[in-house]
This record gives C-alpha cells, structure tokens and sequence, in this order.
C-alpha cells in the first residue's frame, strides 16, 4: 500500500482533479441551462434542445480532460467504474485500484464545494440541485436499466476502440460522443450518471439521497459485463492498457502493453 501511495500518488492526485474539474462543469453548465434566472434558460425554452446544448458542453469537457497532460498520464477513468473494470481485466494493480476509487470520491465532493464557492446560491436552487443524478418519472427499475446500458455500451466501444491499432488514437472521441448522446438522450431516465463518485459528491452537497444505489450498481455491473462479453469474444490478450488516450509520451503505471503492440 505505501509504496503505491509514494511511487503513485501524482496519479492519484490526478484522477481526483479530473472528476472535481468534470463536476465542476457539470454544475457550471447546469446553472446555465436551467437555473431560471440565467439568459439562456430564459432564451431556450425547449428541454431537448437544453439537453443537447448540455451534452455537447459536457462531451467537450471529457475531450479536454482524456486530453490533458493529467488524463494522458492517470489514464482519465475518472470513475470508479471504468477503474473497477480495468482491474477485473488485469490491467491495474490492487493498491492502485483502490486509491484511484478513493480519490475519485474525493474530487466529486471537493468539485461540488468549488463549484459552490463559484456559483453561490444558483446552483442550490431546485431547478440545479448541485446537478444531482436521480431517477426519472419512469422510476427507479427504468433508471437502473438505463444506466447499466448506457454503461455497458460505454465501456464496450472503449474496449473496442482503444485495442484496435486504427481506432485506439480516437478513443476520446468516441466516448465523448457517447456523453453527449446520452445526455441529450438518456438523462430524462436517470439524470445520465454512469460514475457512483460523480453522483455521491452531487447527492452529499444536495443532502438528496434518492435513487443513489441505482449509480453504485447499475454502472459498475454494466461495464463488468462488457469487460465479460469482451474478454470472450477477444481474449485477455488483446487488452492493452488501461488508458484512454495512450499516444503520448507521459508514464504509464499500468500492466501495459502499448509499446508491444506499437
């Protein structure tokens, strides 16, 4: 465990500003859109067309973090998920999966406290909720189905596309584009989460507890089934690291085969 802790804390440190920079947008976004005092709630009316405005600020933000020196380096999981999944596919260390998880927590509850201190009482107001993920009217059996699909076919595409040589350089790509359509989409049903941290540090600024065992659940099973489908169909082999975006020149702590398969 310490010498994880010394060796790797950068990335550690990382993962949690990721997911706090990517909660921070989230609320940033969501006072825009819907908080009733903001120009552009006013000026766009139409919830669709909010929801996609939404998810193309939100599919840009996860380009931009997988993209940055930190989520070139951590990997950018930025989700307690997409690490648990990476470790059942052997490709994480234990010690590193467990401080990658709990760092995660971290930056969700310290990104919701910043984006607090940035946007005062607007994104408290219920029409926010410090963007808060909860079930939809359909309920919490429909939400749970949404987000263990949306998640399964997340992680599907990243393994698809990050361990195919022409496609790999793309992977960020892809999964933000898979954002934005969920959000545009999918969000009436769930609130659109797929990450237990991001919806705990929401639910423990917002003191809204509802529908939270959905997001521990639903996205972790999700991805663990498309790691199973993947691992049967390809093979433990054909996994080459735990990065999303690995053409780039920053260390890897991870059981990586990128420069074999290179």
């Amino acid at each position: 465990m310490l010498k994880a802790l010394k060796q790797h804390w950068p990335e550690y440190l990382m993962e949690a500003g990721e997911l706090g920079a990517f909660i921070v947008s989230a609320c940033v976004f969501t006072v825009i859109l819907w908080y009733p005092g903001s120009p552009a709630a006013r000026n766009v009316p139409d919830p669709m067309a909010r929801r996609v405005l939404g998810g193309v600020a939100m599919g840009l933000t996860a380009i931009l973090i997988i993209r940055s020196p930190w989520g070139q380096q951590s990997g950018a999981h930025f989700n307690p998920s997409v690490t648990l999944t990476f470790f059942r596919l052997g490709k994480i260390e234990s010690w590193d999966a467990v401080f990658y998880a709990t760092f995660q927590f971290i930056g969700a509850v310290v990104g919701v406290m910043v984006a607090a201190e940035l946007l005062g009482m607007a994104v408290g107001h219920p029409a926010v909720r410090y963007a808060a993920t909860v079930p939809g009217p359909r309920g919490a059996r429909v939400a749970f189905g949404a987000e263990f699909s949306i998640a399964f076919l997340l992680m599907l595409v990243i393994l698809t596309v990050s361990n195919a040589r022409r496609l790999a350089r793309f992977t960020p790509l892809f999964a933000a584009a898979l954002v934005m359509t969920y959000i545009s989409l999918e969000s009436p049903l769930s609130g659109m989460s797929m990450n237990p941290a991001r919806s705990f540090g929401s639910a423990v600024a917002a003191r809204l507890w509802t529908g939270l065992w959905i997001y521990f659940t639903a996205p972790p099973l999700g991805m663990l089934l498309a790691a199973q489908i993947y691992l049967a169909v390809k093979g433990a082999h054909a996994v080459i690291c735990a990065k999303l975006d690995h053409d780039n020149h920053k260390r890897c702590i991870f059981r990586c085969g990128y420069a074999k398969a290179a």
